[in-house]
């Protein structure tokens, strides 16, 4: 379902996602999800993968959208759990695993925080018919949470701990995010990133050296806003 609200797009899917779904998505789209959704991060990516466990339940189980995420969770008296808040985490340390784990997952839409570069949407996921969507801001744990419905299952707990274990979730009206990538691999971070350099200097013209610099590495302007 798509609609527009003070000059956004907005869709609402349904997940298991199809690549009909994902068409109609563009860069800067906001998007809510129904369904069903897995967390995974390192660890489970690294058991998964790096040690050959393989995914611990089948993808028609698990679902296709793969938040990179530790849930704040706690067990109830009667053995199952409850998620109060689901807070992202930065996917840039997730490029290693990406094209093993889009084999064997299915995976065709990634949520987390920040972002990717370009060069990985374009030789990563859109030959695998993925996105990538991101959280909006920060401080935002808690909102998701109130669309985390139940927990489905919950894998490799005590292997991993809480943070790390492969959460499988039933959400309703989940987000929001932004549409980050898209399925011809345009980045949103990228082209706003391009827009806001072009006008750098410009904003800088004038002015005196800058007293502190990043890191005690550069001085450069263009270092200190992208």
């Amino acid at each position: 379902m798509e609609q527009r609200q003070q000059g956004l797009t907005q869709h609402r899917l349904t997940a298991p996602v199809s690549g009909d779904d994902l068409k109609a998505l563009s860069i800067g789209d906001v998007v809510y999800l129904d369904g069903r959704i897995f967390t995974g991060r390192e660890g489970v990516y690294t058991k998964a993968l790096d040690e050959g466990a393989g995914l611990p339940a089948a993808p028609e189980v698990i679902g296709n959208v793969n938040f990179h995420c530790s849930p704040a969770a706690a067990p109830r008296g009667d053995g199952e759990y409850e998620i109060g808040a689901v807070t992202a985490t930065a996917s840039f340390r997730f490029n290693k695993w990406l094209d093993d784990w889009f084999a064997m997952s299915g995976a065709r839409i990634i949520i987390g925080k920040g972002g990717m570069a370009g060069d990985v949407y374009r030789e990563k996921f859109v030959p695998n018919c993925a996105i990538y969507l991101t959280t909006v801001g920060y401080g935002t744990g808690a909102l998701l949470g109130r669309g985390i419905k139940r927990v489905a299952g919950v894998h490799w707990i005590e292997e991993l701990g809480i943070a790390q274990a492969m959460w499988v979730l039933d959400v309703e009206n989940f987000g929001p995010f932004l549409v980050e990538s898209d399925l011809a691999g345009n980045s949103l971070f990228e082209r706003e990133n391009a827009r806001v350099a072009a006008g750098l200097d410009k904003l800088y013209e004038g002015l005196k050296p800058a007293i502190m610099k990043r890191y005690g590495e550069t001085e450069d302007p263009k270092d200190e806003v992208i």
